[in-house]
């Protein structure tokens, strides 16, 4: 489904990816985890074409994804939860949620997925009229996740999901993720919390200073000595 292949790029003259490459599935939890630096929001901004590359490829269903516009890649089924989450916070539930059906063909649809969204998370059902920013940060990624799922995308990158959250809402925000995966959305997870993210995904890239390091299903990670000294100390 994504092909990326040695990319380099930056910003200004600050070197940032190196010959990154990475694909991914369709029906994939793919994680790319490393260190803040390594170049994991990069990638996700070029991918959603948010920042220009110096050189490389990027294919997502055989279409080169770098000559499409960013609002071009909505509509072919691509679609970010930045760090952070982004919601829309002066605006109610309901109205992000219809923020996120802006794409013609989600429009058509917009009421019977804010309802399918609804039976997935029943929280924003009972919050839809409260303004998004009083909610609390994990109903505040749930929130984000339905939004993103309103244009019915092909391709889900999330990027720092945990970031913020309480361990016990950590565990189920990724128990959330779990289930999008389970409807066939593809997923592309940038987080740091390795062991939670290795958890949900069939494979991982691991990224140091802009590089990947290292490649393979979420066992061998899970099981690599370098790795479990780096990011969980043992």
């Amino acid at each position: 489904m994504l092909k990326v292949e040695n990319i380099n790029a930056g910003y200004g003259d600050l070197h940032v990816l190196f010959d990154v490459s990475l694909e991914l599935q369709a029906g994939e939890v793919v994680s790319l985890v490393g260190s803040n630096g390594a170049g994991k929001t990069t990638l996700l901004r070029i991918l959603s074409g948010l920042e220009p590359v110096q050189s490389g490829s990027v294919t997502f269903m055989g279409k080169d994804l770098l000559k499409c516009k960013a609002h071009e890649r909505a509509s072919l089924g691509i679609s970010q939860i930045p760090q952070g989450r982004g919601i829309l916070g002066t605006l109610s539930v309901i109205d992000n949620l219809r923020m996120g059906a802006y794409i013609k063909a989600a429009r058509k649809e917009c009421d019977a997925r804010i309802e399918k969204a609804f039976g997935m998370y029943p929280i924003l059902k009972e919050r839809q009229n409260q303004l998004a920013g009083s909610l609390s940060g994990g109903q505040q990624q749930m929130l984000a996740i339905a939004r993103s799922l309103m244009s019915d995308p092909k391709l889900l990158m999330l990027d720092e999901p945990s970031l913020g959250l309480a361990p016990i809402v950590v565990e189920e925000m990724f128990e959330i993720i779990a289930d999008v995966a389970k409807q066939g959305v593809s997923i592309l997870l940038v987080e740091q919390n390795l062991a939670q993210a290795l958890a949900v995904a069939d494979r991982g890239y691991v990224m140091e200073n802009g590089r990947v390091v290292l490649s393979g299903s979420s066992e061998e990670l899970m099981n690599n000595d370098a790795v479990r000294s780096a990011y969980l100390g043992v």
